[in-house]
C-alpha cells in the first residue's frame, strides 16, 4: 500500500514537472538563439540546429525550477486535500511521503551535473562548428541585408560592399577598415574583392583579396597596388569560454593554459612582437658593424629572391612591424643564380608579420622608391612589396624550447633584447600574465559553480515539498513562489561568489567559501523546516 502511495505521488509529481519543463525549455530556447540570429545573421536550417545545440544549457537551468514547480504544487494540493492528514492518521510517517519528492529531487540533480560537467560543452562545441561550417553564408547574408559585416569575436575588421555574390564569393564596391582600440589602423577600397575561408582547428582564417585597391595608413599614406591582401582571425563565434568547457579540458588547460585560445592568442601576439624586436636588433647589431662593408647588409630570402638590406635607422612600430628610415637600399637576387635583378633606394620601409604568429613570414613594404635594374633601366614606383621572407634563423634558432610561454617570459625577452623589451611587449606580457592567472580562476569558479548548483537542487526541492504542505491553505502557486526566494538567494550566493573568485584584487577562496556557505544555510532552512513538520 506505502509503495502504492510513493507511486502515486511520483507519477503525480513526475507528470507536472515534465508539462513546466517543457513549457520554460521553449520560451527560453527562443531567446537563447536571438543574439546569434540578430548578431550574425543565422539562416533558418541554423536556427534549427541552434535550438537543438542550446537545448542542454535551456535544461541546465530549467530542471530545478520545474521540480520547485512541481512538488510545491502536487504536495501543496496533497495536504490541502487533506490526503496527507489521512495518511498521516492511517499511521503512515511524513518521511515515507516525502520519498517521491526526494527522488525527483536526486534524479534532477543528476540530470543537471552531467548536463553541466559533460552535455552542455559538447552541444555548444557542435553548435560552434556548426556556425563556423557556415561562416561564408553568414558573412554574405549580413552584407546583402545590412551592407556590411563585422567578423567577430573582436570585431577589428568591417567589410562593406555595395554587392555581394556568394556563389563566386565575390563582392563590388568594398571598403575594408581595419580598427585597434577605437582607432582606424587603414582603410582599404577596391572595385571587387574575393572571399576566402582558411578552416583550422580552432579558427577561420578570412582571407580578402582586393583587387585594383588603394590604401590608406594612418599616417596619410596612400598607395594603389593591383592586388592587396587582408587576412582576418574569424574566431569563436559563441565565445570561447571556461563555462563551456568539460572537466577533463579544464584540467588539461591548468597544465598547459596555451590549450585555452584566448592565453594561445595573446601567447602568439606577445611571441610575434618579441620576434619582431629581435629582427630589429639583428639589423642594427648589423648595421654598426661597418656601414661601409657589403657585411653590413642585412640578408632575408625567399623561395624565389634574396634579398640585402640597409637603413639609417631601424626601429619597432607597433602592430609587428620594424620601420626602416633615412637612406634605405635593397638589393634584390635572384635566389637560384644569385644574379643580381634590381636595387630598390627609398627613405620609408617597413618589414612586418604575416600568417601564424608561431611560424611567421616576413613582408617588405617600401613607399615610393627608385629603382633600378641590372641593365640600367631606373625608374619611380608608387609601392613595392616583397612578400614571403623567411625570418632569419639567427632568431629562431635562439629558442632551445618548444614551450611558449617560457620563451616570451619577461626573464627570457630581456635576456635575449640588449636594450630591454619595449613598452609594447611589456604591456602584452603583463596582459598574458593577468589572463592566465584569470584563466586559473575561472576554472576553480566553474567547477565550484557547477557542483554548489547541481548539489542546491536536491535541497531546493525538498524545499518546495516542505513549503507546499505548510502553506496548504493558501492558492496552490503561493508555496511555490514562496520556495523562489530560497532559490533565488542561491543563486545570487554562486553568481557573487563566482565573481569573488575571479576577481584577482579579492582575498583567495572568499568567493569558493561563500557559494559553499549558502548551500550550507539553505539545506539548514531545510532541515529546520522537517524538523517543524515531523514536530507536528
Amino acid at each position: 500500500m506505502v509503495f502504492t502511495l510513493q507511486r502515486y505521488i511520483f507519477r503525480e509529481t513526475f507528470k507536472v514537472f515534465v508539462l513546466a519543463a517543457v513549457a520554460l525549455t521553449l520560451v527560453l530556447s527562443l531567446g537563447s538563439i536571438l543574439r546569434p540570429v540578430q548578431e550574425y545573421g543565422a539562416g533558418p536550417r541554423q536556427v534549427v540546429h541552434l535550438m537543438g545545440y542550446s537545448l542542454p544549457i535551456t535544461l541546465t537551468f530549467v530542471l530545478p525550477m520545474a521540480a520547485l514547480f512541481a512538488t510545491s504544487l502536487v504536495y501543496g494540493r496533497f495536504a490541502s486535500d487533506n490526503e496527507l492528514d489521512a495518511c498521516r492518521a492511517s499511521g503512515i510517517s511524513l518521511l515515507t511521503l516525502v520519498y517521491p519528492g526526494l527522488a525527483l529531487a536526486i534524479m534532477v540533480a543528476t540530470a543537471n551535473l552531467i548536463l553541466s560537467f559533460h552535455v552542455v560543452p559538447a552541444f555548444v562545441h557542435r553548435a560552434e562548428k556548426s556556425l563556423k561550417a557556415d561562416a561564408k553564408q553568414i558573412l554574405f547574408r549580413n552584407i546583402q541585408r545590412r551592407g556590411y559585416y563585422k567578423v567577430p569575436p573582436d570585431e577589428r575588421y568591417f567589410i562593406y560592399a555595395d554587392y555581394a555574390n556568394p556563389q563566386d564569393n565575390m563582392l563590388s564596391g568594398v571598403v575594408v577598415t581595419e580598427v585597434k582600440n577605437l582607432e582606424i589602423k587603414r582603410i582599404v577600397t577596391a572595385e571587387k574583392a574575393k572571399i576566402r575561408f582558411i578552416p583550422h582547428e580552432r579558427f577561420n582564417d578570412v582571407q580578402i583579396t582586393a583587387y585594383k585597391a588603394y590604401q590608406m595608413d594612418p599616417d596619410g599614406d596612400m598607395a594603389s597596388a593591383e592586388w592587396v591582401p587582408i587576412t582576418a582571425e574569424f574566431g569563436s563565434l559563441l565565445g570561447d569560454n571556461i563555462k563551456f568547457k568539460k572537466i577533463d579540458e579544464m584540467k588539461r588547460i591548468g597544465i598547459d593554459p596555451m590549450r585555452f585560445y584566448p592565453v594561445a592568442k595573446l601567447a602568439r601576439e606577445a611571441y610575434a612582437q618579441f620576434t619582431v624586436e629581435l629582427l630589429a636588433q639583428d639589423i642594427t647589431t648589423k648595421k654598426d658593424g661597418d656601414p661601409n662593408n657589403r657585411n653590413s647588409f642585412y640578408k632575408l630570402h625567399s623561395g624565389q629572391k634574396l634579398i640585402e638590406l640597409t637603413a639609417d635607422e631601424c626601429t619597432v612600430r607597433d602592430e609587428k612591424k620594424v620601420e626602416l628610415s633615412g637612406e634605405v637600399a635593397v638589393l634584390e637576387y635572384d635566389a637560384a643564380s644569385r644574379r643580381l635583378l634590381r636595387t630598390l633606394r627609398t627613405t620609408r620601409a617597413f618589414l612586418h608579420i604575416e600568417g601564424d604568429e608561431l611560424a611567421p613570414t616576413l613582408t617588405m613594404e617600401m613607399f615610393n622608391p627608385m629603382w633600378q635594374r641590372a641593365d640600367g633601366s631606373q625608374g619611380l614606383s608608387g609601392r613595392e612589396i616583397i612578400r614571403g621572407l623567411i625570418v632569419p634563423r639567427a632568431i629562431t634558432e635562439r629558442f632551445e624550447t618548444t614551450d611558449v610561454l617560457k620563451v616570451i617570459h619577461p626573464d627570457s625577452t630581456d635576456i635575449a633584447l640588449q636594450n630591454s623589451s619595449s613598452t609594447k611587449l611589456k604591456a602584452l606580457q603583463n596582459k598574458l600574465h593577468k589572463r592566465i592567472k584569470r584563466t586559473f580562476a575561472e576554472i576553480k569558479a566553474e567547477l565550484h559553480t557547477r557542483l554548489v548548483f547541481g548539489i542546491g537542487c536536491v535541497t531546493l526541492t525538498m524545499i518546495g515539498v516542505g513549503l507546499g504542505i505548510i502553506l496548504k491553505g493558501g492558492h496552490l502557486l503561493s508555496a511555490f513562489g514562496a520556495s523562489s526566494l530560497p532559490a533565488a538567494a542561491l543563486i545570487v550566493c554562486i553568481m557573487t561568489g563566482k565573481n569573488l573568485t575571479k576577481n584577482p584584487s579579492a582575498r583567495a577562496g572568499s568567493g569558493i567559501v561563500l557559494m559553499w556557505t549558502g548551500l550550507v544555510l539553505l539545506s539548514v532552512l531545510a532541515a529546520a523546516m522537517y524538523r517543524k513538520l515531523l514536530k507536528n
